[in-house]
C-alpha cells in the first residue's frame, strides 16, 4: 500500500540496507547502527555517505550505546556533538530518547538536544515506551517541540498496543505525529490502518529484527 495519505519510515542499520529500502521505495529513513540492540548512533562516515547519495528524508537515530535512556552528563555530550554533526551533514532530522530515573521524560535535555538540532525535526523513539505517564509524556514533548512520537503503545508490539496508540493520536489532536512501530508489517498493515487514526499516517518498519 503506498499512497499520498500514509509515509513510510525504515530503520536501517548500514549503507547497504538503506540503498536497499530507499530503492524499496521508503519515505524517510532512520539510521542507525547495531539494530539487534535497538539501534544506536552510526558512525559519521555512515551519515556522510548516506546523505550524498540518497534524495530522502534520513534521521540518525543518537544513542550512544544500547540498554536503558538514562544517559551520564558524558553520553550526553556525545548525543549534542552527534546532533549537531547530523545537523552539519544537512539531515532531515535526528531521532532521540532521554529518561529519568523515575520513569519521565528527561525533559531539560530533551529539550536542549531539540534545540540544538532545530531546524531539524525531531523524533521522540521507543524511550516512549518506557514512560510512567505517556499522555504526561505527550503533553511535554508537544511543549519543547518535539515533532514525532515513535510508540508501539507502551507494548512489544504495536498490534497489542494499537488501542493506546488510538488514544494517543485523538488527544495529540494533529500537535504532535504519533508513529505506530514495532511489529508493523504488510500483513498487518491493513488492520492497522483500518482504525481510523488521522488522515495522514507514518508508519515505522525495522529490516532487521525488532
Amino acid at each position: 500500500m503506498k499512497t499520498n495519505d500514509y509515509i513510510i519510515e525504515i530503520a536501517t542499520s548500514d549503507f547497504a540496507t538503506t540503498k536497499s529500502a530507499v530503492e524499496g521505495g521508503a519515505d524517510r529513513i532512520e539510521l542507525c547502527a547495531n539494530l539487534a540492540e535497538g539501534g544506536t548512533t552510526p558512525s559519521f562516515g555512515t551519515v556522510k555517505h548516506c546523505r550524498e547519495s540518497f534524495d530522502v528524508a534520513l534521521y540518525p537515530i543518537i544513542r550512544p550505546r544500547g540498554g536503558d535512556f538514562l544517559y551520564t552528563k558524558d553520553e550526553y555530550e556525545i548525543m549534542l556533538q552527534d546532533v549537531k554533526f547530523c545537523k552539519q551533514l544537512g539531515c532531515d532530522g535526528v531521532v532521540i530518547g532521554l529518561l529519568n530515573i523515575d520513569g519521565n521524560i528527561d525533559i531539560v535535555r530533551t529539550a536542549q538536544l531539540i534545540k540544538a538540532a532545530y531546524p531539524l525535526g525531531v523524533t521522540f523513539h521507543r524511550a516512549f515506551d518506557r514512560c510512567k505517564d505517556p499522555f504526561e509524556a505527550l503533553e511535554q514533548l508537544i511543549e519543547i517541540g518535539c515533532e514525532r512520537i515513535l510508540t508501539s503503545g507502551q507494548q512489544p508490539s504495536v498490534v497489542d498496543g494499537v488501542d493506546l496508540v488510538v488514544e494517543l493520536n485523538k488527544v495529540a489532536d494533529d500537535r504532535i505525529i504519533i508513529m505506530p512501530g514495532s511489529g508493523v508489517r504488510k500483513e498487518n498493515i491493513k488492520m492497522l490502518v483500518a482504525e481510523n487514526w488521522l488522515h495522514r499516517v507514518s508508519f515505522f518498519i525495522k529490516r532487521e529484527g525488532e
